[in-house]
């Protein structure tokens, strides 16, 4: 018998009522994607002003963007959020991805992140396949792009089992600190 608190996830568009809850499960997860020797002066930065509640409430209510989450089942937790992705559709502002993704608007899957307890339970893979879906709704027929970072082998490891490919390089800001990433694209 599968443990209900194993079984898959609630995936849905998040409402602005989430974004507390988003800002403190976006504290706890972002840190674990930064590269070695990030600052922990920079993530706190980061986290503070691109992760906060005001930033996930724009984003629930934008539409250019799609905001989901994922809810635990059963646990009857106090914090019932599991994962959460963002999707952005935009022209790249940045050169270097714009060479790498290609002209025109894109979908950048901005944010894709899970619960260290949540992890290997079936959740990012259910978050990837309903932000392919909010992709294609948001800008039919468009490309999906992503980046990571260069050092972050797991998340590019799942990013490739769902179907992203290395196209590029990027330059990422964490808090005033420069890293690099590779930018992948969905179907390249």
């Amino acid at each position: 018998m599968t443990d209900p608190d194993l079984a898959a996830p609630r995936v849905r568009t998040a409402t602005p009522d989430d974004a507390p809850s988003l800002a403190r499960l976006a504290a706890l997860t972002f840190p674990l994607a930064c590269p070695p020797g990030t600052s922990p002066q920079a993530i706190a930065e980061h986290v503070a002003v691109q992760l906060s509640p005001d930033r996930f409430r724009a984003w629930a209510a934008s539409a250019d963007h799609v905001l989901l989450v994922a809810e635990s089942l059963g646990t009857g937790e106090d914090e019932p959020l599991v994962g959460y992705a963002l999707l952005v559709r935009a022209v790249p502002d940045d050169a270097d991805v714009a060479r790498a993704v290609g002209p025109g608007e894109a979908v950048e899957l901005s944010k894709i992140y899970v619960h260290p307890e949540a992890q290997g339970t079936g959740v990012a893979a259910a978050l990837m396949a309903a932000a392919r879906d909010a992709a294609a709704a948001l800008a039919p027929g468009r490309r999906v792009w992503l980046g990571t970072n260069v050092l972050n082998a797991r998340a590019q490891a799942f990013y490739r089992k769902s179907g992203f490919a290395l196209v590029g390089e990027r330059t990422y800001v964490v808090g005033g600190e420069e890293h690099s990433d590779v930018v992948m694209v969905h179907g390249a």
